[in-house]
């Protein structure tokens, strides 16, 4: 199994009640029904005000790495994702658990 972790930092001057972070967010949210291989998907907006936070977060779950690289090349992903460029930054790793 592979742990997806993935913690996105809003760009200078977007909030995340900004109507592309809130549009981002919705279509990350739905990608765990729509893909099937994700045995587990969480994500949400950080709750703390911290300076080293970052914003919003994806915790999520694979089988293997074919299950990964099926979920990254994944249509809604890659639209998703897409959206989340325009107004952000992230980190990601992936390890085996």
């Amino acid at each position: 199994m592979i742990r997806h972790l993935v913690l996105f930092k809003l760009n200078e001057g977007v909030r995340k009640d900004d109507e592309r972070a809130l549009a981002g967010a919705k279509a990350f949210d739905e990608l765990g029904s729509v893909i099937p291989e994700l045995r587990e998907w969480e994500c949400g907006w950080n709750t703390t005000e911290r300076d080293i936070a970052y914003d919003y977060a994806i915790n999520s779950l694979v089988e293997d790495r074919d299950a990964l690289q099926a979920y990254l090349t994944h249509p809604a992903h890659q639209a998703a994702a897409g959206q989340w460029r325009e107004f952000a930054t992230w980190v990601i790793a992936d390890i085996e658990v």
